[in-house]
């Protein structure tokens, strides 16, 4: 696996209190609200879990990843930030499970770092920036990344996981060896058939475990 740290295996238990299930708010990636999503939040649903999609890009999709990238720069972060709060608001009570892909990711991981309900974090393809004064408690975050990934590189990888760590999440990362970045759609060049049911086998039973 290169230059990247041991990673730490995560044992959370059930939450108590909590319902078996899962609430989970999954975020696209920047190629926006596409039937790749709708496909993944069905998988989960399959397992018994609620689901919801919230479509940061307003209907909007892309084609490239250029031009999500555009679209997104389009938008802008705090934009972004804004409708997904908006989006996740009513359900917060339930202690989610924010969950996304590459730019969901992201997303996913800034609200569940301020979340102090936040059930767990569900990361395929990225991650975000880490406040210095970020704090959970033992928040269980798991990570699929492709490796090597160009968007997520082995050095921020390693400062990532440090960080998170350092900031109270318990974090799991699993690396995929020559899969494309957006390992886990169909649609894309990137996709990686076993990769992508590896992970899926791994988020299911990360979601059973919280």
């Amino acid at each position: 696996m290169g230059g990247i740290v041991p990673w730490a295996r995560a044992t959370a238990g059930k939450c108590e209190g909590c319902d078996t299930l899962a609430t989970v708010v999954l975020f696209h990636s920047v190629y926006g609200l596409r039937p790749a999503v709708h496909s993944a939040a069905d998988r989960l649903r399959d397992a018994g879990h609620e689901v919801h999609t919230p479509d940061l890009f307003k209907g909007r999709t892309a084609d490239t990843v250029e031009e999500g990238m555009a679209l997104k720069d389009e938008i802008g972060r705090d934009e972004l930030l804004m409708r997904a709060v908006t989006a996740t608001g009513p359900l917060s009570d339930r202690g989610l499970v924010y969950a996304g892909f590459s730019l969901g990711g992201s997303v996913a991981q800034n609200l569940a770092l301020a979340d102090a309900k936040a059930r767990g974090l569900l990361l395929f393809h990225g991650t975000s920036d880490i406040a210095e004064d970020a704090a959970v408690d033992e928040l269980p975050v798991q990570l699929h990344v492709a490796d090597p990934d160009p968007f997520e590189p082995h050095d921020w990888l390693n400062a990532w996981y440090l960080r998170m760590r350092r900031a109270g999440a318990d974090v799991e990362v699993f690396p995929y060896a020559g899969a494309g970045h957006l390992f886990t759609d169909a649609a894309l060049d990137d996709y990686d058939e076993e990769a992508a049911e590896r992970a899926w086998r791994t988020a299911l039973g990360f979601l059973d475990t919280l």
